[in-house]
């Protein structure tokens, strides 16, 4: 039996093992998805109570190879864990791991107390109310006393969760106690000589309290550790969820706006040329149902351009053949780089509508792409009636009057790449606007989709990013 003092010793570096391993298991991305998982299926369960088992086993373990290090053995807290956490099965299995070592140095009565702890919690979890209340647990009884007198003001409950695991947590701790009172030698514990025979004394008392508050301490440490991961996990998750429904309505903004645009040019040709309006719409319809039956956030840029191909023949049709010319520079090895899903359709758009429409003897539109040091330049150039500097730094973003379809376009390049992409737009002298972008070539594009945008770069302010010199 140890020194009072040298218990209290050993108690604090037995909170700062438990708080140490549980910051190491939540490191892994397996070990997390485990443990957090809603429903679990018996291969979920074994693998967390490996898991779990394993390093407290092992702590076991050196508590016999290494006689001073007494605060190594999680033993009971641990079987606690893994049952209200993971249930009964978790919990029994883990226990039984656990007490292996123990075992085997003939500590006999570990093995029934462990997997009994485990089945104990295991059960416990399945009266929880809510899963929130296990997550929630506090070692300080007095929060928990204060939280269910709240709780029961309006409507009492004789059973209150929080109150059950703590003395749950007591209740096994004292059999653990008793055991080794009765069968020293069958049981690991430590014990203050407080409670037994002529050593009963204040500061024995004061220590017999800390070894019992220690433990609820370990349990409701590593919980909290745990959860704090968990909340982690639901903000990464709903922020990629977030990421998404914003894509979701930029894409939405897009395609509204282009079939509007689209239909007002059949709607001028309907009366006078009826068949031109029918090869447009047939043209339109061949565009709509690449749209409907697309669901990629990232496209080929060779998707890109066929997709453009069909929109600049209705263009064509609308302007005439002899007023809109489109040039293509583009580099073959350039097409299979991956790209958002409908980018180049609003910058050949505002070609249309800002720079070639108000010249009376139409024009050209130029596209090109190249890549140059892992990045994926493309241009979209036309020689229309050009933007001054002014117009272009009329508004905040810099983006004054080139339109809706090009804000969106920056704005998902914001949004999905950071700063990593490059948006800039340049007025040409004598007429005509180039827009050239300068995108990352990303290997697994849609993996952008499934992270939370705070794993990204961190986005530059929107109009500084499109007046940055390249």
């Amino acid at each position: 039996m140890l020194e009072p003092r040298l218990i209290l010793v050993n108690l604090l570096i037995k909170l700062g093992v438990a708080a140490a391993v549980s910051s190491a298991l939540v490191r892994s991305k397996e070990f997390k998805m485990s443990i957090f998982r809603e429903e679990r299926s018996t291969r979920h369960k074994i693998y967390l109570a490996l898991w779990m088992a394993i390093p407290i086993a092992l702590g076991v373990w050196i508590r016999f190879s290494a006689k001073n290090f007494l605060a190594g053995d999680l033993s009971l807290e641990t079987a606690l864990l893994l049952g209200v956490i993971g249930g009964r099965l978790s919990g029994g299995l883990g226990g039984a791991l656990i007490a292996l070592p123990a075992m085997l140095h003939g500590e006999w009565a570990s093995l029934p107390l462990n997997v009994f702890a485990g089945i104990i919690a295991g059960q416990l979890r399945r009266f929880a109310p809510e899963q929130e209340d296990i997550w929630s647990f506090s070692p300080f009884i007095d929060l928990t006393l204060y939280r269910m007198i709240r709780r029961n003001l309006p409507r009492p409950r004789v059973f209150d969760w929080q109150i059950a695991f703590f003395a749950t947590i007591v209740g096994l701790r004292y059999l653990q106690t008793e055991i080794w009172h009765f069968w020293p030698n069958s049981i690991f514990s430590l014990e203050s000589p407080g409670l037994w025979g002529k050593y009963g004394t204040p500061n024995g008392y004061l220590v017999e309290s800390a070894i019992y508050l220690a433990v609820v301490m370990v349990v409701g440490t590593e919980l909290k550790i745990f959860n704090s991961v968990r909340i982690q996990m639901k903000l990464e998750e709903q922020e990629r969820l977030l990421l998404q429904a914003r894509m979701a309505a930029l894409q939405n903004q897009i395609n509204p706006h282009f079939l509007f645009n689209t239909l007002n040019s059949i709607s001028s040709l309907v009366r006078f040329d009826p068949d031109t309006a029918r090869e447009m719409v047939l043209k339109l319809a061949t565009i709509l149902r690449r749209l409907l039956h697309s669901t990629d956030s990232f496209v080929p840029l060779r998707e890109e351009v066929e997709f453009i191909d069909n929109y600049l023949d209705i263009e064509v049709v609308r302007f005439g053949r002899d007023k809109l010319k489109v040039v293509k520079d583009l580099d073959p090895a350039s097409l299979e780089a991956m790209v958002p899903s409908m980018l180049l359709q609003p910058l050949v758009e505002n070609c249309i509508k800002h720079g070639l429409a108000p010249k009376i003897e139409g024009g050209s539109i130029t596209l090109r792409s190249r890549l140059i040091k892992s990045r994926l330049v493309v241009e979209v150039e036309d020689d229309g009636v050009g933007m001054g500097a002014a117009q272009l730094l009329e508004q905040p973003d810099g983006l004054g009057g080139i339109g809706i379809g090009m804000a969106n376009v920056a704005e998902r390049l914001k949004v999905l790449y950071g700063d990593a992409a490059r948006m800039k737009i340049e007025a040409r002298e004598g007429g005509g606007t180039l827009v050239r972008l300068r995108l990352p070539i990303l290997p697994n594009p849609e993996e952008l989709m499934t992270v939370a945008p705070t794993a990204m770069t961190a986005p530059a302010p929107f109009g500084k990013s499109l007046r940055k010199a390249e």
